[in-house]
């Protein structure tokens, strides 16, 4: 199933200052973080900025083509990811006809935040970029291998209290 999601913030990775833009869903608290390269990152916070170039960008410059083509962006999708590398979808109808373009979600985002097109994620990522974030929180164990005091037995209560505590501040800010 297919979940709206939007740009909640952009930011960088404080462990090794790569770019990561999260997704927030729609109608919910559940985010998706996927990192990204620097050069994606600055034309989404341009966007995000409202700046405006006297000359095209890359990303405009596929708006334009896009445009000029009469075809026009439907929608993005966040379709999978594999060998933590994530996939995405350009949804173009022109003339009537509806054509998937694979994609990399930044690029996919850089260009639907420009047409105002509306991303959606695969359900199942939204998920898993949950657990994961979870998983990665690492909570010592104390000398004995013993869970610590207040680390319960229940994953999912686990999971939830983290995301609880999970702020997209606790990311540096992205800084074109």
């Amino acid at each position: 199933m297919l979940i709206e999601v939007k740009v909640q913030s952009l930011g960088l990775d404080r462990s090794n200052n790569n770019p990561v833009v999260i997704l927030q869903e729609e109608e919910g608290e559940r985010i998706l973080p996927i990192w990204i390269g620097p050069g994606e990152a600055s034309a989404i916070a341009m966007q995000l900025a409202e700046w405006s170039f006297s000359r095209p960008l890359t990303h405009d410059l596929l708006v334009s083509v896009l445009s000029g083509l009469g075809g026009s962006l439907e929608r993005v999708l966040i379709t999978r990811v594999m060998d933590n590398t994530y996939f995405a979808e350009l949804i173009i109808q022109r003339n009537g006809d509806v054509i998937s373009v694979d994609a990399r979600p930044s690029d996919s985002i850089a260009v639907a935040l420009r047409l105002n097109a509306r991303i959606y994620a695969e359900e199942d990522l939204l998920e898993r970029a949950t657990v994961e974030i979870a998983e990665d929180e690492s909570v010592p164990l104390d000398p004995e291998g013993q869970d610590p005091p207040g680390r319960s037995k229940d994953p999912a209560q686990d999971l939830k209290e983290y995301l609880k505590k999970l702020n997209p501040e606790d990311f540096g800010r992205f800084m074109p």
